[in-house]
């Protein structure tokens, strides 16, 4: 039975039903059928049937059925340009859009950190740099659509498999060597992106860099590489002649 909360100085009637809980509010008018027409392509086609922003909307509608999660597609992608944005903006971002309140950017970043790990879970027992390639579309994966500068290391075995993918706070680079003994590291790949999108590398990136493969080498460790990734691009300061 609908309960009524009692009338508290100038507010009005507040009707208990309003607040029940997600999976017992109607689903805005409209949506079934279109939501029935995403999940019946996904399931008889497969992923590959849906574009990123049916995608996004999926994302959403799941975990808000009872949203115009159209309208929150639309403006997320209005503010952030694509809907890998979207999943890599910062929780403040998503919040401080009118339409999107916190169960939806709750799911987002859910889906974008989901994501992030099985990458390193595939990745993390398969040689990456016997392909150029791989190397480049790991790291992209994990920087490309980040929109705070991250620095990070990967510590590689003898057969050039990833023993570890970590955040650095600071380029130290005896901090950096230090953590590559501790995983009986082999080579390390030095990497951090460029929100901006226009990788670079600057004098002080260099000299670090380098002090850090003449660190390295004392303990027999090779750095390979120092890899800087941007949004669709990215630099290699060995392939520049820099390292």
């Amino acid at each position: 039975m609908t309960q009524k909360l009692p009338v508290l100085g100038d507010f009005a009637e507040f009707d208990v039903a309003l607040t029940a809980e997600p999976s017992r509010r109607p689903t805005p008018p409209g949506t079934h059928g279109h939501r029935a027409r995403l999940r019946e392509r996904l399931l008889r086609v497969g992923p590959e049937a849906l574009n990123d922003d049916d995608v996004l909307e999926m994302i959403l509608f799941t975990a808000l059925p009872w949203r115009d999660t159209k309208a929150m597609t639309q403006a997320l992608i209005k503010r952030f340009g694509s809907s890998s944005n979207a999943l890599a903006a910062p929780l403040p971002d998503l919040l401080a859009i009118d339409e999107i309140d916190e169960p939806g950017a709750v799911a987002l970043k859910l889906v974008q950190t989901a994501a992030a790990r099985l990458v390193q879970t595939q990745r993390r027992y398969r040689p990456l740099l016997h392909n150029w390639d791989r190397l480049i579309e790991y790291l992209t994966s994990m920087l490309a659509h980040e929109r705070i500068e991250q620095r990070r290391a990967l510590y590689l075995d003898p057969r050039n498999r990833l023993i570890a993918d970590e955040g650095v706070s600071r380029a130290d680079p005896h901090a950096l060597v230090m953590r590559a003994l501790e995983h009986r590291a082999t080579a390390m790949i030095s990497v951090h992106n460029d929100p901006e999108g226009a990788p670079r590398p600057s004098a002080i990136e260099i000299d670090i860099t380098r002090t850090l493969k003449q660190a390295a080498a004392s303990y027999a460790i090779v750095l390979h590489d120092h890899v800087i990734i941007g949004n669709g691009t990215w630099i290699s300061l060995k392939r520049l002649g820099l390292l």
